[in-house]
């Protein structure tokens, strides 16, 4: 089926346009009472839409046609990451599980070059860099798979991404004054040189030392909400590429 007014095509089973919006069934039944030209016109008075409408078809935006296989792929990818993510949810963090997952890996190389990044803007900025390219990444692709590429699934699972980033980072912070845990190299903070720990010195630097553990608290729980919030994105969009499916098969 082809718009009448745009000439978007989509499938039959759709009642308002993908591309323009209007409502197609109106349309045909306003051309079919009153001249073309003022149907075309009553058409286009309809109000712009608002800034809520903007956000939500930029959000949660989904192709008429979904390919099954693909979706399968998907739908297994998803439970893969809410069952790995609900062990980076629920595990301590004093457990150090995040940092031993491989995900800290994966990680590690932008968190370092971070470092590099930074470093034209001052020794505390070089210390900082790291956790916020590390956070930054997967930010990044967000934007990316939201504006460049319209896929609101892989912008779910960088949501996810980005909260597996901060609570990544949790343990660092709250290690910040017992400087226990273990860094690249296989040193900890207690044997290494002042500045190689990260959140130490960043914290001394800024006086903020003894807020710590409330600071990674915070960057835990933050890292937490942003995952339960891909979740539901993520699962929210499975549900519609399955009802497109339906349809077509129908």
């Amino acid at each position: 089926m082809q718009c009448p007014k745009c000439s978007f095509e989509q499938p039959d089973q759709h009642t308002e346009c993908q591309r323009c919006g209007i409502i197609i069934d109106k349309y045909h039944r306003l051309q079919d009472t009153i001249p073309e030209t003022e149907a075309s016109t009553a058409i286009q008075a309809e109000p712009a839409p608002g800034m809520a409408e903007i956000i939500k078809a930029l959000l949660f935006y989904v192709k008429p046609e979904t390919n099954p296989i693909i979706f399968g792929g998907r739908a297994l990818f998803f439970l893969v990451i809410f069952i790995w993510g609900l062990k980076f949810i629920f595990m301590p963090m004093e457990s150090n599980y995040v940092s031993d997952s491989i995900w800290h890996l994966i990680n590690l190389p932008f968190h370092e070059f971070g470092h590099i990044l930074f470093t034209p803007f001052g020794r505390l900025m070089t210390s900082l860099g790291g956790s916020v390219a590390q956070v930054l990444m997967p930010v990044i692709c967000l934007v990316v798979f939201l504006i460049k590429t319209r896929d609101t699934f892989a912008a779910s699972f960088s949501l996810w991404w980005t909260g597996q980033s901060f609570m990544d980072l949790a343990p660092y912070i709250n290690d910040a004054r017992s400087l226990t845990l273990p860094l690249l190299g296989g040193n900890t903070g207690r044997t290494s040189p002042y500045g190689f720990h990260d959140w130490e010195f960043i914290l001394r630097e800024t006086q903020l030392l003894r807020y710590n553990h409330v600071l990674a608290n915070l960057t835990d729980a933050l890292g937490t909400l942003l995952m339960i919030c891909a979740f539901i994105w993520g699962g929210y969009i499975l549900f519609k590429q399955y009802k497109n499916m339906r349809i077509s098969n129908c």
